[in-house]
């Protein structure tokens, strides 16, 4: 009979380097075909052994040994089984064999394995490369998670079942492993809950994940050292996603640089029951490069969305939810947020003596992104009270030289017949894109004068003698005709000439009439007229004549 034999006792080096390297399967030394261990090992069941060799000879006996992981080289062994029956394989020339183990102690073994095939090859004292776990088995059974699909109305899974204790020395007799900590994760939940007596245990949850994998596994325990605990996976999970709309009040905001738009609606969410408000879900305004707003539905589903104009967002869209919510599809609605640039705007106004309106102004714009309209324009306005009932005076064009932030671009206009007692602004025409911008009012004003009344006298007169004039000088406030106390100009055209010149001022006293004489000196035409500088108050009055006759 062939034999060659891997003793148990053999060279205490070569044995303590394969439990550190590891070994290779062990093979009959010298013989070709021969039995061949590939492993031995507890596959976490209580009492038993399972064998992996093959030969190319049916094996025919198989015999195990047990020793401690701690005992030295040499030592007894702690026991041994022989009682192998195939477990798997075509034939018994390759598989696994299973047996039971009776030790004393609970405990991690060495284990070596005795192989013999039928042509008679033997293999002893072959080491396995796993240990025996002679070790309490507790195992987790009847483990359900209800719903098995939850939605939105059922969010809270319930994950529920009993741990079991097998003791290797009598796995025949399992008992309720109480107080011990069951884990439970599903996705990113992590949750426990504790065996009660009976080994029952019921977590709960609510899943973050559409899909995700639910694993249930005990904990170490004080209880059971060194217990074996494998895990369990219960399932792949997925939740089911209800659909969800949500009314908008406006699809479009056009805000000026600077300013905050608001934005309100309902969220809903269709279950079961049909369609109910849908609370505590995010409302956002996203654009495809970032949000531009954010909030979040209140317990009735109302929600209130404050839009910045930081950034415009043309092309955007409302978004109910996100993509990552368990129990609720997104919704969204086309939205378009338009940002007017700010612009900034001055004017210099002021009135001639003949009542003419002289303007001159700048517009600018500041931010980079802005640009200007394709034929900007400044419109003139004027008020009576500077406040309300604005009127267009006239639109001035604004030609744009620099075409830059923060260069002005200035215009200019002159009105000939505008209403001398206004409020005047200018209001620069922008675009959605560029914002509407104002000069802040100015009052201008100078009142229309007359002389009414005009008379010189006496007439005829001597001449070398005085002629006086009456008449009385007033300027108009609304619709009143007031005294003025300015004295107005006098002028002598005489007979047979056409033209007037210049003789004198006169004056006026409190109640605006005329004051002052001249010497008779001949015939012709006299005229006054309040018609020199004006200042800012008052415009020339119409020239009033009367014929004086000289001897």
């Amino acid at each position: 009979m062939r034999r060659s034999t891997f003793l148990a006792a053999a060279t205490a080096t070569a044995l303590s380097a394969s439990l550190f390297t590891g070994i290779s399967p062990a093979q009959a030394d010298g013989t070709t075909g021969g039995p061949v261990l590939s492993d031995a090992d507890g596959w976490d069941e209580p009492g038993l052994l399972f064998v992996t060799a093959h030969s190319d000879s049916p094996l025919t006996h198989i015999t195990a040994h047990f020793y401690p992981l701690d005992a030295p080289e040499g030592a007894q062994e702690a026991g041994s089984t022989e009682d192998f029956t195939q477990y798997t394989g075509e034939d018994a020339r390759s598989g696994v064999w299973r047996a039971p183990v009776h030790l004393a102690e609970l405990g991690d073994y060495r284990v070596t394995v005795d192989l013999q095939d039928a042509s008679g090859a033997t293999v002893t004292g072959a080491l396995s490369p796993h240990t025996l776990h002679y070790q309490t088995v507790i195992r987790l059974t009847g483990v359900t998670a209800t719903p098995n699909v939850p939605d939105y109305l059922h969010q809270n899974v319930s994950v529920s079942g009993t741990a079991v204790a097998r003791d290797p020395r009598n796995p025949e007799v399992p008992i309720p492993a109480d107080g011990v900590t069951v884990d439970v994760d599903a996705g990113h939940i992590h949750t426990t809950a504790t065996t009660a007596e009976d080994g029952r245990f019921t977590a709960t949850f609510v899943p973050t994940m559409t899909f995700f994998q639910l694993w249930v596994s005990p904990e170490a325990s004080s209880r059971y050292p060194g217990a074996i605990r494998p895990p369990v996976s219960l399932q792949s999970m997925h939740t089911a996603q209800a659909p969800v709309r949500f009314s908008v009040s406006t699809h479009a905001l056009n805000l000026q640089q600077g300013a905050t738009g608001t934005v309100t609606g309902h969220a809903e969410i269709q279950t079961a029951s049909g369609w109910q408000p849908l609370p505590h879900t995010p409302i956002s305004l996203q654009d495809p490069t970032y949000v531009a707003g954010q909030t979040t539905t209140d317990s009735q589903g109302n929600y209130t969305l404050h839009v910045s104009s930081d950034n415009p967002a043309p092309s955007a869209q409302l978004v109910a939810g996100t993509y990552d919510m368990p129990f609720q599809l997104t919704a969204t609605e086309p939205f378009s947020l338009h940002v007017a640039y700010t612009t900034h705007i001055g004017l210099s106004a002021s009135l001639d003596d003949d009542g003419s309106l002289r303007t001159h102004g700048y517009v600018y714009y500041e931010d980079t992104r802005a640009h200007w309209p394709a034929q900007p324009t400044v419109t003139l306005q004027y008020s009576k009270d500077g406040k309300s009932g604005w009127k267009d005076a006239a639109t001035v064009a604004l030609p744009i030289h620099h075409n830059k932030p923060l260069f002005d671009e200035t215009f200019t206009r002159t009105l000939t017949k505008p209403d001398t007692d206004a409020y005047w602004r200018a209001r620069f025409n922008g675009n959605p894109d560029l914002g509407t911008s104002t000069t802040k009012p100015v009052h201008l004003y100078r009142y229309a004068t007359r002389i009414t009344g005009f008379h010189a006298s006496p007439d005829p007169v001597r001449k070398g003698q005085p002629i006086s004039f009456a008449g009385t000088l007033q300027y108009k406030k609304g619709t009143t005709w007031k005294p003025l106390q300015e004295g107005p100009t006098l002028y002598f055209k005489p007979r047979g000439s056409t033209t007037y010149r210049y003789v004198c001022e006169l004056g006026s006293d409190h109640n605006g009439h005329l004051t002052g004489w001249v010497a008779a000196k001949q015939d012709g035409t006299w005229a006054v007229a309040f018609s020199r500088q004006t200042g800012n108050h008052y415009l020339a009055s119409t020239r009033v004549t009367d014929y004086v006759d000289v001897r």
